[in-house]
């Protein structure tokens, strides 16, 4: 048994809030040790003390732990959300991961879209593409637009990575942003 402490000085949580003597073969003790009063008395009011002693003995002794727990968390959501309990935080979680879908379908998209873009600006000139985009860097707020900034910019970069550069710039504008 993990977990389980010698009950020689106190009784368990179970015992404790249920003002009993607590005996060597007590089905609470492994899992509500003596400190932990609050998570026995959350899983006794949902479920009961006499519902939880027929579970525990009905679950083999390798799967009780993980029932204790399971029930301890079930306990805490139904007595925060009464109606919906841990289906709640289910539902939650799926519309998180749908959200998370979505945005990793958008930055797919995006990287695609970045890696087509990279392709096609090695066929184009570079002369023609170094001047297009040296001509429409956007203005960003806070930086100094002076021609030296530009140049600094542009100094040691392919023409393809400026072309990614102010495209990516675009997509940003386009796409708004995503908490």
């Amino acid at each position: 048994m993990k977990g389980y402490e010698s009950r020689s000085s106190s009784s368990c949580a179970a015992c404790k809030l249920l003002k009993r003597r607590c005996t060597p073969n007590c089905v609470f003790a492994p899992y509500f040790h003596s400190d932990e009063c609050n998570k026995f008395a959350k899983v006794h009011k949902v479920f009961g003390a006499s519902n939880v002693s027929k579970i525990l003995i009905e679950v083999p002794q390798e799967h009780r732990e993980d029932t204790v727990n399971s029930l301890a968390f079930e306990a805490e959501a139904r007595l925060r959300d009464p109606v919906y309990g841990c289906i709640g935080d289910i539902v939650l979680l799926q519309m998180k991961m749908v959200d998370l879908q979505h945005d990793l379908a958008i930055a797919k998209d995006r990287l695609a879209r970045c890696a087509a873009a990279t392709a096609t600006a090695t066929t184009t000139t570079s002369d023609d593409v170094l001047h297009a985009t040296h001509a429409s860097l956007p203005h960003l707020r806070g930086f100094s637009t002076s021609n030296d900034f530009n140049d600094s910019l542009c100094h040691g970069s392919s023409s393809s990575e400026l072309l990614r550069r102010h495209e990516i710039m675009d997509d940003c504008i386009e796409i708004p942003y995503i908490l």
